[in-house]
């Protein structure tokens, strides 16, 4: 089992910055992949992005050049950095991680952690 703590999130004008942080504890050393995921009013769940074991990364096209993802695999935690923030940028945002079990592989969900880009 996988328990997610998220922290960073709050009010921010457009064109700021927030570092969203994400850490991990339980079955940590079964982690192959940890990302974040985004849910805005009126809209689905979409991905942010996330970076796998080896290093390698996907974002979403609306937020490349923007933010960046990465993970402290010592310290079991995934950042976001987030810049040039828009007000279509405010959701919910979540951390998400892939657990690799013998039997297979499982997802786990962080709480929840609110961004608001407003002026």
């Amino acid at each position: 089992q996988v328990q997610l703590v998220e922290s960073g999130g709050g009010l921010v004008q457009p064109g700021g910055s927030l570092r969203l942080s994400c850490a991990a504890s339980g079955s940590t050393s079964s982690i192959i992949n940890m990302g974040w995921y985004r849910q805005a009013p009126g809209k689905q769940r979409e991905l942010v992005a996330r970076i796998r074991s080896d290093g390698r990364t996907e974002e979403a096209e609306s937020v490349k050049g923007r933010f960046t993802i990465s993970r402290d695999n010592t310290k079991n935690t995934v950042d976001l950095q987030m810049n040039s923030l828009k007000p279509e940028d405010t959701a919910l945002y979540y951390c998400n991680v892939v657990v690799q079990l013998w039997i297979g592989t499982r997802e786990f969900w962080g709480q929840g952690t609110q961004v608001t880009v407003s002026s």
